[in-house]
This record gives structure tokens, C-alpha cells and sequence, in this order.
């Protein structure tokens, strides 16, 4: 069988895990801390906070940026639901917005549409999530330009992007945005098995994320309301969550990382392959422009019209008589059932109704064979009759 992701673990990995489970820190030990220095300095970032999710990394960014009951909190509606439960969890109102069809991104332009239209009615977004659809930053630029103008803050929902470039600009260095996201779940770029971090260059948010992730205590003496108490001391100041990562996670997110230039390269490698051989096919890719490098953490084909009458659904299931793993991304956020009390508007997410009637994920990972590329490419191929 050919998966349409997996991770990759190797000897190196499971030593460093091992090295940790010997010593006598599994967990609260020096090793998270090695590992988020090695995050921001990959990242470019000032600070790097790990999380037990990428999930509850956004959670903890939403609060950390003071968003609470009454605010107001956009995103895309083409990701997974954690981009917009997040706000939700804080007791603010989500709204949704359309995608582009060239790269599946936020639609920028109607972004800009919606935030004037925004600021007439008093209803401006406290935050604003742009989500960098698999593995391709959206136009941080863009999006950067309207955070000013409107005021709004960003966290960038880069969750399958770690490793990508926005304008030689790596992901998770913060230029564009207050905080950054990203996911360590095992078909994303490194794992950690489950896992997440919020990078950031502003030391009071870091502060805040760094509270916030453990229950909301200090031991941080610079932080303290009494300062005169022993070393044993500590302070539960906020109420905050248990989200933080441990030890033995952190030695395989290490270890995984030292992987992360190799395994970019593979996965655009790839993903030419894969452009190149269905260049007839009718299939739509997404569309990375000049300057932007993809981390490719999904590989998305669109089925177009086609003589043979080939729709996404029965590609799927050809493949999978196949052997062939496929997978979809994602059902659009308010398309969910949970999603249906907020009475969102099927016409003002036309873009994403259609993109989610042909997409499909096809096989992506940095250890995919050329033998079982090949076999993905040949089968599709007959499918549609090319040979």
C-alpha cells in the first residue's frame, strides 16, 4: 500500500528518544528548551514556544493576543476546524472567508473587501488567521499592508508549512505577523508524534505563551507578585492550560529537524515530477508564484470536466483498488454540521464549494519512492486514458 503521507523515523531518531528516556527528565527537563532554540533559529524568530498541538498552540496565541467574548476573529473557511475553533474556545464570533483558485490560500482581495466594508459597520476583526494551505505561504505581504491600515493582528496558521519561504523570507520568522504556528503531527514535515509551537519576536507575547501553555504559573522571578519567597516558590497568576510538550517529543523533534532542507528539496522534487508527468491530464495544481518556495506538504489535484466523466470521487476510489492512498483537504470549515449554527452563506464561499467538489491529496512524503511515484503516476494516467 502507498499512503498519501507518513512519517519518517529513523535510527537516529529512536536513539535520541531512547537517550532521553534513560536520563531524569521525560518531561519539564532541558530538552524542550534545546528544542525550541533550534525552532526559532530555523525559523528566523526571536522566540519559539512548543505545545502539545498545533491546536493548542492556536488556542494559546488567540488568548495571549487578548482576544475574549465579543471580539470578532477571521480565517479561511478551506483548512482544518482547529483554525477557527480556536476563537471560539475564547468566546469570540468566527467568521469565515472565501479562497483564491490559483493557490487555494485566503482570497486576498475580497479580504480587503470584506474590512472596509468591516470598518464602515464598527466590526473590524481583532485577529485575523491566514492559513498557508499545504505547505504554500499565502501573500504575507498583502496580508501585512491590510494589518496596518486596519489594525488587526495576525497569526499565521502555518501548520504545514515549516520549512517553506515567503519572498526569501522563511516561515515562522514572524516579518509578517505577531505570532506563527506550526504542527508536528506525523504526516507534516517533522513530527514530534503529536506536537506544536507559536513562534513570535515579541518578548511580552512569548511571555504570555510561555505562561499560558503551563497552567498559567511563574516561577520567573522577574514575574512574581511576592519576590521575597524561597526558590521553591511559584505562582499561579493567569488560568491558563496544560499544553506543553515533553521531553521524549522534543528529543525526536530535534532529531527530525537536523532533516528539514533535505526533506523540502525531496518534496519539490516531488511535486515537479508530478507536474510534469500529468501536464495533459485534466487536473488543476496549485500555483506557486515567483519567490515563494512551497514546503509541499500536501500535493492537491483538481479534477476537471473530462471525457471519460473521471470525478474526483471515482478517482479515489480507482486508486484505492490500487493500493493507492488518497485523501481529501479539506471539507470546507462551514460546510461542518457544528459549523451550521452560524448560519454562514453557501454563495459567499463559492471558490471553496468548487475546490472542494474536485480536490484530492495524492501520495506526499519526503521518503516516497521514485518505483511508487512512478506507480501513482502510471495509474493515473491509465485512468484517464493517457498512457
Amino acid at each position: 500500500m502507498i499512503p498519501y503521507s507518513r512519517h519518517s523515523i529513523d535510527k537516529k531518531d529512536i536513539a535520541n528518544v531512547k537517550k532521553v528516556l534513560t536520563s531524569n527528565f521525560l518531561t519539564q527537563g532541558p530538552v524542550v528548551k534545546k528544542f525550541e532554540d533550534k525552532l526559532r533559529t530555523v525559523c528566523g524568530s526571536k522566540y519559539a514556544v512548543t505545545f502539545n498541538s498545533a491546536t493548542s498552540a492556536l488556542h494559546i496565541a488567540c488568548m495571549a493576543l487578548g482576544v475574549k467574548k465579543g471580539d470578532i476573529v477571521w480565517t479561511s473557511t478551506n483548512s482544518f476546524v482547529a483554525s477557527a475553533n480556536c476563537a471560539l474556545y475564547c468566546q469570540a464570533k468566527i467568521d469565515l472567508l472565501d479562497i483564491n483558485k490559483e493557490d487555494f490560500n485566503l482570497d486576498i482581495s475580497l479580504l480587503e473587501k470584506k474590512l472596509i466594508k468591516a470598518k464602515k459597520e464598527k466590526k473590524l476583526p481583532k485577529v485575523v488567521i491566514p492559513i498557508h494551505f499545504g505547505g504554500l505561504p499565502p501573500d504575507l505581504e498583502k496580508l501585512r499592508y491590510l494589518k496596518k491600515k486596519y489594525k488587526f493582528k495576525i497569526i499565521e496558521d502555518a501548520s504545514h508549512s515549516l520549512g517553506a519561504k515567503f519572498l526569501n523570507n522563511k516561515v515562522g520568522n514572524c516579518k509578517y505577523g505577531d505570532i506563527t504556528v506550526l504542527s508536528f503531527h506525523p504526516v507534516k514535515i517533522i513530527t514530534t508524534a503529536e506536537g506544536g509551537a507559536a513562534t513570535t519576536n515579541d518578548l511580552k507575547l512569548y511571555n504570555k505563551l510561555n505562561q499560558l501553555r503551563f497552567h498559567g504559573i511563574t516561577r520567573d522571578k522577574k514575574f512574581l507578585i511576592n519576590k521575597k519567597k524561597a526558590g521553591w516558590y511559584y505562582e499561579h497568576q493567569l488560568l491558563g492550560y496544560n499544553y506543553k510538550l515533553n521531553d521524549i517529543q522534543s528529543a525526536l523533534g530535534i532529531s527530525q529537524i537536523k532533516n528539514l532542507k533535505s526533506w523540502i528539496t525531496k518534496r519539490n522534487k516531488i511535486a515537479k515530477t508530478y507536474q510534469k508527468a500529468f501536464k495533459n491530464l485534466p487536473l488543476e495544481f496549485q500555483k506557486v508564484k515567483k519567490g515563494i518556495t512551497s514546503a509541499y506538504h500536501l500535493f492537491i489535484i483538481l479534477v476537471k470536466k473530462n471525457k471519460k466523466n473521471i470525478t474526483r470521487d471515482k478517482l479515489h476510489k480507482l486508486l484505492k483498488k490500487k493500493n493507492i492512498m488518497t485523501n481529501l483537504h479539506y471539507i470546507p470549515i462551514h460546510k461542518h454540521p457544528f459549523y451550521r449554527q452560524f448560519k454562514f452563506k453557501r454563495k459567499n464561499f463559492q471558490k471553496a464549494e468548487n475546490y472542494y467538489e474536485n480536490c484530492l491529496s495524492i501520495p506526499m512524503y519526503a521518503s516516497l519512492s521514485s518505483k511508487d511515484q512512478n506507480k501513482v503516476i502510471r495509474e493515473i494516467k491509465k485512468i484517464f486514458g493517457f498512457k
